[in-house]
């Protein structure tokens, strides 16, 4: 059985069959309501006991440096911190074009090399395809 929560432009599943949640964004949205939804993903992977998170972003074509810095330096290390001892991995969904932006854009680069780097606290991967993220979660 599934469960949703939906806040405004934000989808929010658990899937207990599988041991994860599934966040998925339709758009872009300011920062402040984006924080919330990051917010909203803790507050239920605290409540199920879930650290095991799809971040579907295919369909944010915004990249906010400002967002970038505040989910790699004080989210995640937050969440991964509220949910130990569980270890928290992230598969973030990325489309093509949102790939690319990364590969061109000196900032984020520096946050998705923090980010990924094995020593932080949770384990956080980007892909393209979510049979291969869901994968990467269920392994």
């Amino acid at each position: 059985m599934m469960s949703d929560f939906q806040p405004a432009a934000f989808s929010l599943t658990h899937r207990p069959d599988l041991g994860l949640l599934i966040g998925r964004w339709p758009g872009d949205a300011p920062v402040p309501e984006l924080q919330a939804d990051f917010k909203a993903l803790l507050q239920q992977a605290e409540q199920q006991h879930v650290a095991h998170w799809l971040l579907d972003v295919r369909r944010r074509d915004q990249l906010s440096p400002e967002l970038g810095h505040w989910a790699n330096y004080t989210f995640y290390p937050l969440a991964s911190t509220r949910l130990a001892p569980l270890l928290l991995r992230i598969a973030v969904l990325c489309s093509p074009t949102r790939l690319a932006v990364y590969d061109a854009d000196a900032e984020q680069q520096e946050y998705l090399r923090y980010g990924l780097a094995a020593e932080r606290p949770y384990q956080l991967r980007l892909f393209s395809d979510e049979g291969q993220a869901m994968r990467w979660l269920l392994d």
